[in-house]
């Protein structure tokens, strides 16, 4: 048996302005994951720039703050089993061109500024970005 695991879902500013959240949404409890926080919040430039820490003197950092912090988003953890890859399959990649139709990113994303979705890149980022969001109250405990 594989081991259950939580893993931070971002549903962007475009995904908001779009009304696909619902939509999103959808997908996921239909493949499974059982949402154990949500809540909708704009970020603040701190948070931005603490979220995307590993990006800090890219060229396009500045324009990934901006962006995210453009309007509100919906933050989720979802649990379940292996979620950590599975979330990031179901995205599709980064670049929305790459991104193959029945991804979320092949399906709603216009480019790779606006790709609609952030997902945990694992186990360990999981662990400090579901805390960076959430406060353990915040977290449904089964």
């Amino acid at each position: 048996m594989r081991e259950v695991e939580r893993t931070l879902v971002l549903l962007k500013p475009d995904a908001v302005e779009r009304n696909l959240c619902g939509r999103l949404i959808t997908r996921f409890e239909e493949r499974g994951f059982m949402i154990i926080a949500l809540k909708m919040l704009q970020l603040s430039a701190k948070q931005a720039e603490d979220h995307y820490a590993e990006h800090v003197g890219k060229s396009f950092f500045p324009r990934l703050v901006e962006f995210i912090t453009s309007g509100p988003l919906v933050a989720m953890v979802l649990e379940g089993e292996q979620a950590v890859k599975a979330v990031r399959t179901m995205m599709g990649p980064t670049q929305p061109i790459e991104a193959m139709p029945g991804t979320i990113r092949g399906d709603f994303a216009l480019n790779m500024g606006a790709n609609i979705i952030h997902g945990s890149d694992s186990v360990e980022s999981a662990k400090r970005e579901i805390a960076a969001f959430f406060t353990e109250s915040e977290i449904y405990r089964r």
